[in-house]
This record gives structure tokens, C-alpha cells and sequence, in this order.
């Protein structure tokens, strides 16, 4: 006999958002979720665990976010540089003037003859020498790629923050059954 399995949606138990985070329960009986006394100490623990998860995984989405909102300004910068020089080839000017800077505080003039090639920086030392359309191309693509993955941190960190929030209202509410359960142990034992 053939199950079909419908997609866990947002919101259910067992629901994974696509970057694989899982979503934390959420404990609307306590009694349900906690048998004993005894076990609340556990199940504490398992919350806090599960919380310091979450944090870990908020810190470095918060961190490739961070690194993404640098990136994307330089890439534009850098796009729209390619985009000047493909403008100034087909222009009638021989050459082209400009000020450029070797480091934070060091800048230099030069005199730019119209090419039909750019290079460009990749990092770990490494330059390459690309065709102005060609340049084009991969930069588009790599600042629509950075700022989809803004996006999809952005969504991320949305979605552990909820899940944090949801991760400390299961604490206190798992607390606050024990404090409760240990109240009615203590009068309970006052009244015999």
C-alpha cells in the first residue's frame, strides 16, 4: 500500500525550511511534552542545546550576511566601471582620463586607450583577463547571485529568530510547569 507523503508546511511539526534549518516545536501543553518532574531537567537541557543551535547558526548567517552587503556595492561599482569603459570604446574619444586608486590614501592619474578586454580581480591573487561583454556577463551574474543570497539570509535569520523565540517560551513555559508542579507537591504535603 502506497503513502503519498504531502510537504510539511511552516508552521508543522517536523517542518525543514529549504536551507535544511529545522523549525523548533512548539509546546502548547506542557503535560504533553513532560511526563514527570523528572524529566523537566532533560528536557531543559535539550532546550538549551537546541537554543545555542540556533544562536550558533544566527551568528553565522548574521556573519554571511554581513560579508554579502559588502560585496554587492563592489560588484555593482565594478560592473558599472566595465559598463563605462564598453561605453567609451564605442565613443569617438582616443583616450580617457581618469584618477584610480592604488590603495585607501594613494591615488594616481592615468590616460585609458579604449581595449576591447578588462581584467578583472577574483581574489587569492588572482587576476583574469576577460572580453568587455564576457565581463559584463559574469558580473551580472555574480551580483544577482550575492543578492539572492542576501535574500535567502535575510530569510534565514527571520526564521531563527522565530525559532529562538519559540526555543525560550518552551523554556519558561517548561519552568514555570515545574515551579507550579513543585507548588502543588509542597501543599499538598502541608495539608497531610
Amino acid at each position: 500500500m502506497a503513502t503519498s507523503s504531502a510537504p510539511i508546511m511552516p508552521g508543522e511539526a517536523g517542518y525543514v525550511n529549504p536551507r535544511g534549518i529545522p523549525q523548533a516545536p512548539f509546546i502548547e501543553v506542557v503535560e504533553d511534552y513532560v511526563r514527570s518532574r523528572d524529566q523537566v531537567e532533560s528536557v531543559l537541557q535539550s532546550f538549551q542545546e537546541m537554543l545555542s543551535k540556533y544562536k550558533y547558526m544566527e551568528m553565522s548567517t548574521l556573519r554571511r550576511a554581513a560579508s554579502l552587503r559588502e560585496k554587492v556595492p563592489d560588484i555593482q561599482k565594478t560592473l558599472d566601471s566595465v559598463l563605462f569603459l564598453d561605453s567609451k570604446r564605442n565613443s569617438d574619444d582616443s583616450t580617457l582620463s581618469t584618477t584610480f586608486e592604488l590603495n585607501d590614501t594613494l591615488y594616481a592619474k592615468a590616460n585609458i586607450t579604449p581595449a576591447d578586454t578588462v581584467y578583472l580581480w577574483l581574489g587569492a591573487n588572482v587576476m583574469l583577463e576577460y572580453p568587455i561583454a564576457e565581463a559584463t556577463d559574469l558580473l551580472s551574474s555574480k551580483l544577482n547571485a550575492a543578492k539572492e543570497s542576501l535574500k535567502t539570509c535575510q530569510e534565514d535569520l527571520e526564521f531563527l529568530r522565530e525559532n529562538i523565540t519559540t526555543v525560550e517560551v518552551n523554556t519558561a513555559r517548561v519552568y514555570n510547569w515545574d515551579v507550579q508542579q513543585r507548588r502543588e507537591e509542597k501543599q499538598a504535603a502541608a495539608i497531610k
